[in-house]
């Protein structure tokens, strides 16, 4: 059953639970929690156990690899489950595995099947949420609901950032992922009111009566997918954010390199200040920008986001004062709420009811993988050959092939609203 289908049979409920709304607030939090422990404090933690770079930047590579290529099978698999909640748990609970594999024994073997792990499960993990949000606000409120989710996730990563900052200070770069361990409780526990959301279509599924067409509907189920996969929107748009994320990726991790340079002792605060600025930003911003995509389009609010990209590639190029390079890290926090309230909202657009979400939105996952993948490699080698300004330059000058593409191309999705 398909997630389209799903949202319509969610409502014929009279209404969702109160209860479910607030679930799905702290699922985003929690989890944002969890991931935190899996961004730099990986890196930190294997250089105090002795591992080299090269070493650690195959391990990560490894998870990145594992996730680009789950994208795809991951959003199937999530489209093909009746139970949303049941396919989250399953994933934050992969996260508890990936967490406690690190911490107890940080060898090759372990690291690398906890990458793995946690790689996949970021694939399915994604795609529930924003199945379980169509379930929870239907497609005329899915925009808002897809900001507030980034707004409890923004939350949730600075509130992570700072916890395990503090743990790896206080206690140990280990008990870094002790804690995230723990953290995936509460993201358990916020699961329970969602469950609820499963109860009308495991009834259906088991009441319904099996028709004599059922077979040809099934085969024309696979027909649709690739209707779905060959759609030229999907495929425009896809395009889209991979130029944006082979543009995005690599910009802050070069700011870093040169802030480290230039400010010394002061860097690390100064890169933290980095990330939590466009954290701030999001939470304000994301309710309002999924309201303004409800309200006036998707195209609208893409080209506000993306045209920030270009903007802040040759602001860093030009600047060098450290405390103005944090402040154009602004510019990343619309950027990022956008593309973080428009990639799932669009994603639904195109799929509409043939109930590929899931598959679409895994499509253009695999799309950014791509780009994040490309991104730090190129804009390392332009940086050592030439300079960091080229680097920026050129990063900035992909970002606006993304937003040309975006404007000239790629077609206005919000579906037509009756009156």
């Amino acid at each position: 059953m398909g997630i389209a289908q799903q949202a319509s049979e969610a409502s014929l409920v009279p209404a969702v639970p109160r209860s479910a709304e607030r679930g799905l607030d702290w699922l985003n939090l929690f989890v944002a929690n969890i991931q935190t422990g899996f961004g730099p404090f990986i890196a930190v933690y294997l250089t105090t156990q002795g591992w080299t770079q090269a070493a650690i930047g195959f391990a990560l590579s490894l998870g990145t690899a594992t996730a680009m290529a789950s994208q795809v099978p991951a959003g199937a698999l999530v489209d093909a489950a009746r139970r949303k909640s049941l396919a989250a748990a399953v994933s934050i609970l992969a996260f508890t595995a990936s967490a406690v594999l690190f911490a107890v024994q940080p060898s090759p073997l372990f690291v690398y099947l906890a990458e793995i792990l946690h790689g996949f499960s970021s694939c399915t993990l994604g795609p529930a949420i924003a199945a379980m949000s169509l379930a929870v606000a239907g497609q005329a409120m899915f925009g808002l609901r897809l900001g507030r989710n980034a707004r409890y996730a923004s939350i949730g990563n600075g509130l992570g950032a700072a916890l395990m900052g503090l743990c790896g200070y206080y206690v140990s770069n280990r008990a870094v992922f002790f804690l995230t361990a723990a953290l995936t409780l509460p993201a358990l526990g916020a699961l329970l009111p969602l469950a609820s959301l499963d109860v009308p279509i495991r009834r259906e599924a088991r009441h319904r009566p099996r028709r004599r067409g059922e077979r040809k509907s099934e085969r024309r189920s696979e027909r649709s997918v690739i209707r779905v996969l060959s759609d030229r929107r999907l495929l425009i748009f896809a395009a889209c954010t991979m130029l944006f994320t082979l543009a995005n990726a690599a910009m802050l991790p070069l700011a870093s390199t040169a802030l480290t340079r230039r400010a010394g002792a002061g860097a690390s605060l100064l890169i933290a200040a980095c990330i939590v600025l466009p954290q701030v930003i999001v939470a304000l911003l994301s309710p309002r920008l999924g309201l303004l995509a409800e309200a006036r389009g998707r195209r609208l609010v893409l080209l506000l986001g993306f045209v920030m990209l270009p903007l802040r590639g040759v602001l860093f190029a030009l600047v060098s004062d450290p405390l103005l390079i944090v402040l154009i890290q602004a510019f990343d926090g619309i950027a990022a709420a956008s593309f973080g309230v428009l990639v799932p909202l669009v994603a639904s657009d195109i799929a509409g009811r043939s109930g590929h979400f899931n598959l679409s939105l895994g499509f253009i996952g695999f799309a950014i993988g791509i780009g994040a993948t490309v991104s730090t490699t190129l804009a390392g080698w332009i940086a050592d050959r030439f300079s960091d300004p080229a680097a920026f330059i050129g990063l900035a000058a992909t970002g606006m092939a993304a937003t040309l593409l975006l404007w000239l191309a790629m077609p206005e999705t919000r579906p037509q609203r009756p009156g």
